[in-house]
This record gives structure tokens, C-alpha cells and sequence, in this order.
């Protein structure tokens, strides 16, 4: 058998087994956005904490690590939350026509009120100071690094078998009121987070007929914009 060129490379690495890169891939391919899933009962708390620890060992903009996570876990805060969407979500609905809001307004959106755990996650611009590594000619780099590790959550919970859904419906003041966060926070994501009765083998809005998934060769260029 003709040795492999790279091998040494890939140990110096760390590549992983087969079996290992199997599972990342599995977890990647696998993840999905959870509307109406979840069940009720609660998550362990060293489950949460491995959660956060995954998202907390995201790459960030100069290292500054600007992300916090709010978890809510009282019922009348989650109300409040899901109140504020059920607003939104009736002026989202309105921008839709005809079959298209009909179709919108058949998607459940209730993970706030059934799923046992919310994470508002958020991005402190200052974590850093006023000139940060990485970020002097992009400022939205923080912002960047917060979805990093909003990431590493979501394929961390798809490997525990937990189910997240991403909340973008609502209006910031809402729930800037609602969690009194400051004004100089940006809040980058309201996670829905617990055990699910199903996931979708494709993403739900494939499977329901809101969009299809892009072939990746029409998504990729080579050395300009444009050419394939």
C-alpha cells in the first residue's frame, strides 16, 4: 500500500478516528432547529453545564470571550418571553401573502413555552476594551465569535440527544425589558433548549415546504466572485 504524504501531517494535528469523525459529522448533518418538540421534564444540571462549557470553548475575536448566558427557567418569565413573540409573531405573519402566510402561521412556534429551559445568549462589545485584536477593522467580529459558541452548544446538545431551537421573533426592547439587560449588551439569541419527542430526519421547513436546500455547487467560487 503507497504510504500516505499526509499522514504526519494529520497526526501533528490531531485528526481524529474514523469513528470519531463519523460522529462529527453525524452531529453537523443531524442538527436541527426544534419548534414543537420538546417534552417538559427538566435537564440534568451537569448536562447544562457540559452545554455551556462547549459553548463557552468557542474561538473568539482576540480572545475576549464577549458571550453571556441568561438561563430562565421560571415560568412567568417564560410567558412574558413567549407573549412578547406571539406579538411579533402576528406582525411576522402579516408580511407573508396568501398561501405563504398560510403556510407561516401552520408552523408551531412553542418552544418557549415548552421547552423546560431558555438561554438568552448575549455579547458584550466592552468585554475587550475599546481596541481589540481582530475586530479594529470589522467591529461586528464579536457578534461573530457569540454565534461561534452558539454553535458549539447546538452540535454539543445534538450529541446529548437535547434539542435547541433559535428564537429570533421578537422585538430587542421586549426582552432587553423583560431580563433588564443593559443597554450597551446586544442580545444575539433566545435557545429553547430540552429533551424532544422527534427530530426531523431534514430540516423542517424542507419538510414542509417553506424552502429546499441550495445545491452546494451553485454556492461555490473559485479565486473571484462568480467563477465556477
Amino acid at each position: 500500500m503507497q504510504d500516505d504524504p499526509f499522514s504526519e501531517a494529520r497526526h501533528a494535528a490531531g485528526a481524529f478516528s474514523c469513528d470519531d469523525k463519523a460522529a462529527v459529522y453525524r452531529a453537523i448533518e443531524t442538527r436541527r432547529d426544534v419548534r414543537n418538540e420538546f417534552e417538559s421534564h427538566p435537564l440534568p444540571d451537569d448536562l447544562v453545564t457540559r452545554l455551556l462549557a462547549a459553548a463557552h470553548a468557542a474561538p473568539s475575536v482576540g480572545f475576549m470571550q464577549p458571550w453571556n448566558f441568561t438561563l430562565i427557567r421560571d415560568h412567568a418569565m417564560r410567558e412574558a418571553a413567549w407573549q412578547a413573540f406571539a406579538r411579533a409573531d402576528e406582525e411576522a405573519a402579516l408580511l407573508f401573502e396568501d398561501d405563504r402566510q398560510s403556510l407561516y402561521r401552520s408552523l408551531k412556534l412553542e418552544g418557549i413555552r415548552t421547552a423546560p429551559l431558555s438561554i438568552c445568549v448575549t455579547c458584550d462589545p466592552t468585554r475587550g476594551g475599546t481596541v481589540v485584536l481582530g475586530r479594529t477593522h470589522n467591529p461586528r467580529m464579536d457578534v461573530y465569535s457569540t454565534v461561534c459558541a452558539i454553535q458549539n452548544l447546538w452540535l454539543a446538545a445534538r450529541a446529548e440527544g437535547v434539542g435547541v431551537g433559535w428564537v429570533s421573533i421578537f422585538h430587542d426592547a421586549d426582552i432587553r425589558r423583560i431580563l433588564g439587560i443593559p443597554d450597551h449588551i446586544e442580545i444575539v439569541a433566545w435557545l429553547c433548549l430540552g429533551y424532544v419527542t422527534e427530530l426531523y430526519r431534514e430540516p423542517e421547513l424542507a419538510v414542509k415546504g417553506w424552502a429546499k436546500r441550495l445545491p452546494l455547487e451553485d454556492l461555490v467560487f473559485h479565486d473571484q466572485w462568480g467563477r465556477r
